[in-house]
Formats: structure tokens, sequence, C-alpha cells
């Protein structure tokens, strides 16, 4: 699998309570044409899925589940869910663990930013990474 740094979500980053990927993915200003009065609209939801490629990079320790979802904003600050996976056991939570995180972004969805989202159920994880970018095409052999 092929990753762009500018695509990478989270890289071995450490997942001790719910909290938001550690990079954001900016897909820039709309601008206006050259002899328009208004910029350009924006749908990022338009097309086809997005492959994510999401895993766990070290054993997570004492939590119950973790779940990831799919986070957009038109300003980086107010954040709107707008997929999630199921709830991953902490039994399944063993290095190289691939998370199936729906990677459909519905049509007519205005935003600029994109990120991911943990969150932690039961109690904080005293051990746990999490590796995420978006990708061409998900590598799902095991």
């Amino acid at each position: 699998m092929i990753l762009d740094t500018s695509l990478v979500l989270s890289d071995a980053q450490g997942i001790t309570a719910s909290a938001a990927s550690a990079n954001v993915i900016d897909l820039g200003p709309t601008g206006t044409p050259f002899g328009a009065n208004a910029t350009l609209g924006r749908d990022i939801g338009r097309g086809r899925d997005i492959d994510l490629a999401v895993s766990v990079r070290q054993t997570f320790a004492t939590l119950t589940s973790l779940t990831v979802a799919v986070q957009t904003s038109p300003d980086n600050a107010t954040w709107t869910t707008i997929a999630s996976g199921a709830a991953v056991p902490l039994a399944s939570l063993v290095a190289g663990y691939q998370f199936k995180v729906p990677g459909e972004i519905p049509e007519g969805t205005n935003a600029r930013y994109l990120r991911l989202y943990y969150t932690v159920a039961g109690s904080a994880a005293t051990a746990g990474q999490i590796s995420a970018a978006v990708v061409a095409s998900r590598q799902t052999n095991l």
C-alpha cells in the first residue's frame, strides 16, 4: 500500500482516552473563477467512497471497546460525525487489526476539513496506538 504523507491522519498515535486524529486533512478553499461573482460551491460527497486504512499498531489494554468515526468541518472548529464504524472489543484490538470504517461521505457535504475521532468506551486505555490514512485502495490481506 502506498501512503501519501499529506493524507496520514494518525501515525502510531497513542490513544488513551477519546480523541481526534493527530492530523486533519485540509481540502483547501474553493476560490472564485475568473469573471464570476461568487465562489465555487463544494460537495465532497459526490463520487466514490474514500478508502480509509485504519489499523492497530500497538495492542490496547484496559479499555472496553474502541470506535472510529469520520468527521468533517467547514472551519476546523465545529465537527460533524458523518460515518462511524462498529465498536471493536478489547479482545480484537491487537497489533495488526484493521478497522472497517465507512468511507461514504453523504452527497451535499460542504466541508473543508476531514479527520477521524476515536471514542474509548469503559476505562481509559493504558496502552494502544492507531495508524490511519486515506489511501487509493485498502490492503486487506492478513
